[in-house]
């Protein structure tokens, strides 16, 4: 029933699809000048062959879309492992990584015999004129201890030799935990960082429209009125707008009405309780 009214509404404006899917769609991506400059920093740390980059945001933000971006983006010499929401002790983390490249260890081996392993497949990836990406998405999951083990994992750099850069993707408080003093060691490594914080009203105005556009709409539903109602009760952040507006859009159409005023968006925020989705900024 829910995708049949979505279709439904999607019909009504005008729309070839669903213009505010939560999912993290690079098709949907809109460089607000904070995206741009957090993509731009993502880019520098690895044109700079920088050890460790730590992009930090917000939940809901638009970290992992960037990083899809990356991924459809990245020239083919870029070997990139992604790996989201790593648990488990020391020893474990190599699993992760492994497997993210495509090479999952199998069978139950010393730690030595694994990291060996991992360090052969570097060097074989260099050799064939690759490079290899680590991305750890919410790295603020991430233990002391597996912090710890990335650090030696970036040793494997030689004077000559770039072998592998890391790259952490988390929520404000991955900063703290790098901040502690028992990884200072690991923070001295991080040469590229960037906190990706929520968008200007203008940029929520020209989000609205952007989003709308990508699935054909030919015309303003949004008023500039209910846009800044978005902003405000959205802080900027995309999922929240993009939460706020799907549902805005059910109870236009509901209503029989052809353009999402400031009452609709009210009402909407007002029985979706979206105060609750907006974290406090924690800088």
């Amino acid at each position: 029933m829910m995708s049949s009214s979505f279709l439904i509404y999607s019909e009504y404006f005008g729309l070839r699809g669903r213009p505010f899917t939560l999912l993290p769609d690079p098709d949907f991506l809109f460089w607000s000048s904070n995206h741009a400059r957090a993509y731009a920093l993502l880019e520098y740390g690895l044109a700079t062959f920088a050890p460790i980059t730590v992009i930090t945001g917000e939940i809901g933000v638009g970290k992992t879309t960037l990083i899809r971006h990356l991924l459809r983006a990245a020239p083919r010499d870029l070997r990139i492992g992604l790996i989201s929401n790593a648990h488990g002790d020391r020893g474990q983390l190599l699993h992760w990584v492994m497997s993210s490249l495509g090479h999952p260890i199998v069978e139950a081996m010393p730690y030595v015999k694994r990291f060996a392993q991992f360090e052969a497949l570097l060097h074989s990836e260099l050799a064939a004129g690759n490079h290899t990406v680590l991305i750890f998405d919410e790295a603020q999951n991430l233990s002391e201890k597996m912090l710890e083990e990335l650090r030696c994992f970036s040793n494997l750099n030689g004077e000559r030799d770039e072998l592998l850069q890391i790259v952490l993707v988390g929520q404000p408080e991955l900063n703290q935990i790098i901040g502690r003093p028992k990884l200072l060691q690991f923070a001295q490594r991080v040469s590229a960082r960037f906190h990706l914080s929520g968008m200007s009203r203008d940029a929520v105005r020209e989000y609205i429209n952007h989003r709308l556009r990508v699935v054909g709409a030919e015309r303003e539903i949004f008023t500039p009125e209910a846009c800044d109602v978005v902003f405000t009760a959205s802080h900027g952040l995309p999922r929240v707008i993009n939460q706020i507006c799907d549902y805005a859009l059910v109870y236009a159409y509901a209503d029989n009405v052809d353009t999402v005023d400031a009452a609709i968006t009210r009402l909407v925020i007002s029985d979706r309780n979206v105060q609750s989705l907006v974290q406090p900024s924690q800088g």
